[in-house]
């Protein structure tokens, strides 16, 4: 699963590096410690006089459904299994026509029991920022005015599927197989661009499409053991993803 990360970029950086704009001025503060139900930057395409648009928005870290009576259930979406998403009710009309994609400089996992728990924190070995696969949908709080701004709602949830098969005999998929059985959907910019595409109407086969390229991804990825002060959500500052030891 996924219920850390880290976003840190400034929005013009993410602006540039995803060839996305703006629909309205936002600020998305960087955050060392990104916990659900914060507001997150997601990458989602709109029809624009019949040409798809790259947008950046801001959306609420768990997904919300249109038929919620309140945003409380979002805590329990900040991921989507990508294997059972287009059953779920919760998940399945924002996987035919409401993707997104998440960036991401990194993630946080953690292994142990109780106290012993030890985080380590994912990232890709270049630097630079990753995408993981998301959903998005609006809900509309019923105890707004029309023409309250704040009435609609955005959030999002970050797609995971399983890690890497057993019986890797080294390397960065052997490190997430033992880290943990589930992580976030990665893309690269190609399936990203076809995940995106608000046109594509083939839910199921964009949705084999990332689980396909997932692990191809991670393997240029690389684990950092990191501190324990990444567990308490107050805490959020470059030094969380500094190392502090080797990997398990």
């Amino acid at each position: 699963m996924c219920g850390r990360y880290v976003m840190a970029r400034a929005v013009g950086d993410l602006l540039a590096e995803f060839d996305a704009e703006l629909d309205e001025e936002l600020v998305v503060p960087p955050s060392w410690n990104v916990a659900p139900t914060a507001d997150v930057p997601i990458l989602l395409e709109r029809l624009v006089d019949g040409s798809p648009v790259r947008q950046l928005h801001v959306a609420r870290w768990g997904l919300v459904p249109s038929w919620a009576k309140n945003p409380s259930i979002g805590s329990k979406m900040i991921n989507a299994r990508s294997e059972s998403v287009l059953e779920k009710p919760s998940f399945r009309k924002a996987a035919r026509s409401r993707r997104c994609a998440v960036p991401a400089d990194g993630y946080y996992e953690w292994k142990g029991e109780g106290r012993s728990k030890q985080p380590y924190y994912v990232r890709p070995k270049d630097g630079r920022p990753l995408v993981f696969a998301g959903l998005y949908e609006w809900w509309k709080d019923p105890s707004r005015p029309e023409g309250d701004p704040q009435r609609w709602m955005l959030s999002t949830s970050i797609m995971t599927t399983d890690s890497p098969p057993a019986g890797y005999a080294g390397g960065i998929l052997a490190e997430l197989t033992a880290l943990h059985d589930r992580v976030p959907l990665p893309m690269d910019r190609a399936t990203m661009q076809a995940w995106l595409d608000p046109q594509a109407d083939d839910a199921a086969g964009l949705v084999d499409l990332v689980r396909a390229g997932a692990h191809d991804v991670a393997e240029g990825w690389t684990i950092d053991a990191v501190g324990t002060a990444v567990g308490n959500v107050r805490n959020d500052s470059a030094e969380l993803i500094q190392p502090v030891g080797s990997l398990f």
